[in-house]
């Protein structure tokens, strides 16, 4: 029970974080994306290199993470323009690139080539995604990227809720056995009702998208918020690890919490722009 509750406690709180930052914008959503990044960036670092990585290779990816997100933050505008606090700071991220590779010939913590590669990879895997939601979040607007995570989380609450009741057949055994295909089609007719609801009852959260956009929308965000899940427990699992972290009571590591939405970005920025063009 006390367990149950503590769950609970952070997952409001959690949640409570998020809603904030993206209502208010500027410098709180860019500390928003800058948490996710610089911890889940430090989690996966920590547990794909088993804690043998130095400090140093340590430091530089963190610092490089950092200077991405705030290249895609619009947040910096407010004191310069756009064009050159984006240039700025993307000159120093790939600066960091430059001074990543150098510095292994320096570093000897093991393999240099799979530290180079996790480095890479955790750029890709965590960084990236979280600059194209404050690109988006710049672009398309707070009530779309909040749409968005409402529709993860029910997302999530349906196919927990239908999967504990009715799962019956495994929906990827080998790599995630609770999850079930009832679970999954449970996500997805709850993201298909939320999207319907959007469009009648709340349009700052559809856009300017209609009723068929919006179906669209919430069908992506559920299958790739699916895969999101599955992708960080394969990842995890041929890790050997069964949370990437701690850090949230109850319910793990940040990369536990944002694995849906690292796959369902990328994916939702592809869908949005398609929308656009198409008309």
């Amino acid at each position: 029970m006390k367990n149950v509750l503590t769950r609970l406690i952070t997952g409001i709180l959690y949640i409570a974080v998020i809603v904030g930052a993206v209502l208010m914008g500027g410098w709180f959503f860019w500390g928003l994306t800058m948490l996710f990044g610089i911890l889940g960036l430090n989690e996966f670092i920590r547990i794909s290199n088993k804690n043998f990585v130095s400090n140093t290779t340590r430091l530089l990816d963190i610092i490089g993470g950092a200077m991405f997100l705030t290249a895609m933050s619009p947040a910096p505008a407010a004191y310069v323009s756009c064009t050159s606090s984006t240039m700025l700071f993307l000159i120093l991220y790939l600066a960091y690139f430059i001074l990543r590779f150098v510095s292994q010939l320096y570093v000897q913590d093991g393999n240099p080539l799979t530290h180079i590669a996790h480095s890479i990879m955790g750029q890709i895997y965590v960084i990236m995604p979280l600059g194209l939601l404050s690109y988006m979040y710049s672009h398309y607007g707070k009530y779309i990227i909040l749409a968005m995570f409402i529709l993860i989380w029910l997302s999530d609450t349906g196919a927990f809720c239908v999967g504990s009741l009715m799962g019956r057949h495994k929906l990827f055994e080998r790599i995630s056995p609770k999850k079930s295909w009832e679970g999954f089609f449970g996500g997805l007719i709850f993201c298909i009702i939320a999207s319907a609801l959007f469009y009648f009852y709340g349009k700052g959260l559809s856009g300017a998208m209609g009723l068929w956009q919006l179906l669209g929308m919430g069908a992506v965000v559920c299958a790739f918020g699916t895969w999101g899940d599955l992708v960080e427990s394969m990842i995890k699992r041929s890790l050997g690890v069964k949370d990437s972290g701690n850090i949230l009571p109850g319910h793990g590591g940040i990369l536990d919490r944002i694995d849906s939405l690292l796959l369902v970005t990328p994916a939702l920025f592809v869908y949005l722009i398609a929308v656009s063009w198409l008309g």
